[in-house]
């Protein structure tokens, strides 16, 4: 088999900063490299080998500096060796090892550049061994106990029993809860573990004593995290199976002052898209919503803060189209539900894969309809509205408070009002309330309190939905949620307005002309159903 030139290989160049170091061409064999391909080990003080290189007993690397540990070196496949001529530090490579970060880190620690050369995995093991042995102490598992216990061990604590077992169960209670996230945070008093349901964070079961740091390591290990990395943040994804669930969870964990906070975005890959009939849209709002997401070109946005179930509502509009006939793609910042026909795009900013930059690339596809999954900037704002002004029907969201907000935001992005006017269908804002146990909901009078919240307009309620609370609903007298809906249809007169600058005030008159409806007159109608509590309107809607 014919050897590959290692300076072909993505390890051989190593971008460090505004430097860029390429290792000397190697020949290594497909599969694992020799021992005689890998640099020499070093010092005499760990059992005198031959070195290559021309390294002179001053270029040795004596020792580990503060930070990097005996398993942060395992885990990322290297290993300093020695000093070069030139002043950088030498770093042996194992054909798996875990690039760029790892020698970004060295460089930190050493305060000089790195550089690296291929070696096979077992040399770099060995090397590994007898620096941190060198080095008279044993590295202690700090957070998990205070013990002696080698870092090494941190893999084996976290996948002991009584670790895994938890953590299984979080997962188990976190489902059988309907939680949409779990929240872990480290601290003087232990691990606080929380679950978001229907919106609102609830406690959760608490992580066995002495074990709360290594329940976090084992979520880091499944999500391929590196544990022994603490001062940054970090992200993964963690797949799990649960008798006949799969589920995918999104890890995030932050350093904070008194440990790391973790939190777990569930989402359930058994589950399914809603319809737009099952959002609960006010019979004529749903209609003319129908008739937007059908339309063959133009734009329609939902408004809502992060939470309100914005993409939901797109994956529901999405629906309607005929993805047999028709090129529909989407960008998106997860993709929470995988939808047959459809090509979904992942953002991944780590590659240079955002909203802009994907969004510029599938126009050049031949897409009819395009979904993406939030404009966070002017460039994404611009190629959108081109999009829809040369033929495409364009899904997308904003954050403002309300549906007519999204315009002045627009022009905010740099998109000319002329081109808001020609463009732009319709807006949909949206709220998520919690949903009044059907299991113990009763009927009673308001009170006073609750009375002068109604106001005059609603005044002739003479009985209000109240949960009282039972095992279906956790004692919480909630289960599931439903959506608040305002929908602004932008038509002729509006567009004048818009095109004519004017101003979010002079807008909202126009609007209140025709048949719009705020969010609160969406929520009334839904507390005089019987859907949700006054309390839950004022929450969501901020009265």
């Amino acid at each position: 088999m014919a050897p590959v030139m290692f300076d072909d290989c993505a390890l051989s160049l190593v971008t460090l900063g505004s430097r860029v170091m390429r290792a000397p061409p190697f020949e290594i064999a497909s599969g694992e490299p020799s021992a005689g391909t890998a640099a020499p080990v070093v010092s005499n003080d760990f059992g005198a080998e031959s070195r290559r290189d021309g390294a002179s007993e001053a270029d040795v690397v004596p020792t580990l500096p503060a930070g990097i540990s005996r398993q942060f070196l395992l885990h990322h496949g290297v290993c300093p060796e020695f000093t070069t001529g030139d002043g950088a530090i030498r770093v042996l490579v194992a054909p798996d090892a875990v690039l760029p970060d790892a020698i970004d880190d060295l460089e930190i620690a050493y305060d000089r550049p790195a550089v690296a050369v291929p070696a096979a995995r077992a040399e770099v093991e060995r090397l590994i061994a007898r620096l941190t042995t060198s080095r008279g102490e044993s590295l202690a598992l700090q957070d998990v106990a205070e013990t002696d216990t080698i870092v090494a061990d941190v893999r084996d604590v976290a996948n002991s029993a009584p670790v895994a077992a938890y953590v299984n169960f979080l997962f188990g209670e976190a489902l059988h809860a309907r939680a949409s996230d779990v929240h872990l945070e480290g601290g003087r008093g232990g691990l606080h573990v929380r679950f978001r349901v229907d919106g609102v964070l609830t406690e959760a079961p608490e992580a066995p004593r002495g074990l709360e740091a290594a329940v976090i390591s084992r979520l880091k290990l499944m999500a391929d995290l590196d544990i022994a990395e603490r001062r940054r943040s970090q992200d993964g994804r963690i797949r799990v199976r649960l008798t006949d669930r799969e589920v995918d969870v999104r890890v995030s964990t932050v350093p904070t002052i008194e440990g790391e906070s973790v939190v777990l975005r569930v989402l359930d890959r058994g589950g399914r898209p809603v319809s737009l009939d099952d959002l609960g849209l006010h019979e004529r709002m749903l209609s003319d919503l129908r008739h937007f997401a059908r339309r063959p070109h133009g734009m329609i946005l939902v408004t809502g803060p992060t939470g309100s179930g914005k993409t939901t509502t797109l994956y529901a509009a999405l629906r309607l189209r005929n993805a047999a006939a028709e090129k529909v793609i989407t960008i998106e910042d997860p993709i929470e539900y995988q939808l047959p026909g459809i090509a979904q795009v992942p953002v991944r900013t780590n590659t240079g894969v955002t909203f802009a930059t994907a969004l510029r690339s599938i126009l050049r596809q031949d897409p009819d309809v395009l979904m993406i999954g939030e404009m966070r900037d002017a460039e994404t704002a611009s190629l959108a509205v081109q999009a829809a002004l040369t033929g495409h029907l364009v899904f997308s969201t904003l954050h403002t408070n309300d549906a007519l907000s999204a315009i002045p935001r627009l022009l905010d992005l740099g998109v000319p009002a002329y081109l808001v006017a020609a463009t732009l269908d319709a807006v949909l804002a949206q709220r998520l309330v919690r949903r009044v146990c059907a299991d113990c909901r009763v009927f009673e009078e308001p009170t006073s309190q609750q009375a002068a919240l109604l106001g005059e307009a609603h005044h002739q309620l003479v009985s209000i939905a109240r949960g009282t609370g039972c095992p279906v609903c956790r004692g919480t007298g909630y289960s599931g949620r439903l959506g608040l809906f305002e929908l602004v249809s932008v038509d002729d007169v509006l567009k004048a307005a818009i095109a004519r600058g004017e101003s979010l005030q002079d807008l909202r008159a126009v609007v209140r002309r025709s048949n719009w409806r705020p969010l609160t007159h969406d929520g009334w109608r839904k507390v005089e159903a019987g859907l949700t509590t006054i309390e839950e309107i004022e929450r969501a809607t901020e009265g």
